[in-house]
């Protein structure tokens, strides 16, 4: 389907981000983004608000690195883009670690330009610890500098802020989102029933609420992988008919009872 012009300038101010990152431009950067914006990366670490500490993300997490976007799908949703990637990250020591992830950037037009108001990147900061320490001593190596680096930049605060992604809804939560997606493709209603409520909010596409029924009758033999636990949120990568797409399946503070589940479609 051909994008609208509002659709394609969404997109095209996304797609300013990976240019700035490979060309280590701190500047371009930083000023896609909105003046209160707000840089959540990982999703369940504390986030990092306001032009100055998105500046020292940058200083701690962007600029030492050399950052490459895979990009497989990009779907765009009312004032949202969301990319379904992976991203390579080659630390100053050479150790290499590529991440699954679900990036999604909430909008907002200020004087005719499209700014980024929300950063929402979900991956496991678990997983790539993993990854990195497997790379040997480059990984050991840059897992020793980005521990200064990063409280040299953000403060003991900030270190622990970013460790509170190490906590979630974990593997519980993916099991929950896969029970879930295997009762609606198998459409047994009452199955979903029992895992969702009547006050479970669910759009599909997202910003378009629908009723647990058309979400059953609607998400029939649905397929999904790349699931990842971020914060209370599990996303997976979904594909209905011949349909590719992005869920974000919420989760309530200190349970695994399901608020929400968005399910991004319209596709670039």
């Amino acid at each position: 389907m051909p994008l609208d012009s509002t659709a394609k300038d969404l997109l095209a101010a996304v797609q300013a981000s990976p240019r700035a990152v490979a060309a280590h431009d701190k500047a371009a950067w930083v000023d896609l983004f909105a003046a209160d914006a707000t840089v959540n990366d990982p999703v369940g670490s504390s986030p990092h608000i306001g032009r100055i500490a998105i500046e020292r993300f940058y200083d701690t997490f962007i600029g030492p690195n050399t950052i490459a976007f895979q990009i497989d799908h990009d779907f765009i949703g009312p004032s949202t883009v969301v990319r379904d990637l992976l991203i390579r990250t080659t630390m100053s020591t050479g150790a290499t670690v590529a991440v699954p992830m679900h990036l999604r950037y909430d909008l907002t037009e200020e004087d005719g330009v499209w700014k980024i108001v929300r950063l929402a990147a979900h991956w496991e900061l678990a997983a790539m610890i993993v990854r990195l320490l497997r790379t040997g001593l480059p990984g050991l190596g840059a897992a020793l500098k980005l521990g200064p680096q990063l409280i040299a930049n953000q403060g003991f605060g900030g270190m622990l802020g970013m460790m509170r992604a190490l906590r979630g809804v974990g593997r519980a939560g993916k099991r929950t989102a896969a029970e879930v997606f295997s009762a609606a493709a198998a459409t047994d209603i009452a199955r979903v029933r029992r895992l969702l409520s009547e006050r479970t909010i669910i759009e599909l596409p997202a910003g378009t609420r629908i009723s647990l029924e058309e979400f059953t009758n609607r998400t029939r033999n649905m397929q999904w992988d790349k699931l990842i636990a971020a914060g209370r949120t599990v996303s997976a990568s979904v594909r209905l008919d011949s349909a590719n797409g992005v869920a974000f399946v919420e989760f309530a503070t200190d349970t695994r009872r399901i608020t929400a589940i968005r399910i991004f479609t319209h596709s670039s």
